[in-house]
């Protein structure tokens, strides 16, 4: 039975609609109107258009946030992924971390990440479940009425290599430079931070977990559900990724299949400052990063393999008279 860890009133959820604009050397946005809650943002997140990908002015729903976290663990590198079900336009993808920035934090939204990393990716070692840091800050703990947190051994959270255009909030620029595009099917402004999660070495036997926050009825409710992890490493090789998904439970890797999978818009085409699409499908991901999934069949070959080993040294060969 998934485990219920919190719940939240909506309503205590503010943001703030923005003015962006855009120009070939750099992207700026200031809140405009008046903070409005988790249901009079989704209202105003309807599909916009703009003529010119690298020039434009225009008035957008909200600000997002997501982090492409790569998680260092037993000397690889691997992407991380969750799977969400959005209900604001009824579809399934694996996504990067991700939340809404709220409106006191719309000058600060690296924050607003670092809270969704502790959110949204749990480390469970058999001792208890992994703290994190970022710099000299600790992360919060959310969960800590419901789950135990472990005080040694924490995650250590590191910045790396951020966009080359840089986005400022009014005329402040913002640190660590995260990528930024305009997501025109949601009339929303995504910031995409990188960063990297540094995996203790003395964490062992580790899982990891997906917790999300789903709108039922008038509450926001976070639960866990061991039967479905919903967090997926992709590898790296070189800094480039592989086509590849696995699952992490107790130190071991389990891979996960990518039949009709889709994955969320950050992943789509970026024209200029734009993304047009809602999805794209893992297969035309794959494709368009020049990435060879592995063979079908090279798990099976393996077995096969492995077997025909066991049965040379079971099975005594037949000895051949003269």
């Amino acid at each position: 039975m998934p485990r219920t860890l919190i719940r939240k009133n909506p309503s205590n959820f503010k943001t703030l609609p923005l003015f962006v604009e855009a120009t070939p050397e750099g992207l700026s946005y200031q809140s405009v109107g008046m903070p409005l809650n988790f249901s009079q943002t989704l209202q105003r997140r309807r599909p916009v258009t703009v003529a010119d990908t690298e020039r434009f002015a225009l008035e957008l729903a909200n600000l997002g946030v997501s982090v492409r976290l790569t998680l260092h663990w037993q000397n690889r590198d691997y992407w991380v992924l969750v799977r969400q079900r959005r209900q604001d336009r009824g579809d399934v993808v694996l996504k990067l971390i991700s939340g809404y920035v709220p409106a006191h934090e719309l000058n600060l939204p690296l924050h607003t990440a670092i809270q969704e990393i502790a959110e949204e990716c749990l480390l469970e070692t058999p001792e208890g479940w992994l703290g994190g840091r970022f710099n000299d800050t600790w992360l919060p703990a959310p969960y800590s009425s419901a789950l135990h947190y472990r005080e040694a051994m924490p995650f250590r959270l590191t910045p790396l290599s951020g966009a080359a255009r840089p986005v400022r909030c009014a005329n402040m620029q913002l640190i660590e430079r995260p990528r930024a595009y305009v997501h025109l099917p949601t009339a929303s402004l995504q910031l995409i931070y990188d960063l990297r999660l540094d995996v203790p070495k003395e964490a062992k036997s580790l899982s990891l977990f997906h917790v999300d926050e789903r709108l039922e009825g008038d509450q926001l409710v976070a639960r866990l559900d061991r039967k479905r992890p919903d967090l997926y490493l992709m590898p790296l090789q070189d800094g480039q990724p592989l086509a590849e998904l696995f699952t992490l439970k107790k130190d071991q890797l389990y891979p996960a299949s990518t039949r009709g999978l889709y994955l969320a818009e950050s992943f789509a085409r970026q024209e200029g400052w734009l993304v047009r699409d809602e999805r794209i499908r893992w297969k035309d991901w794959v494709r368009q990063q020049g990435l060879t999934p592995p063979g079908k069949d090279s798990g099976l070959a393996r077995l096969r393999g492995k077997a025909k080993q066991l049965l040379k040294k079971i099975v005594p060969r037949k000895k051949v008279s003269l």
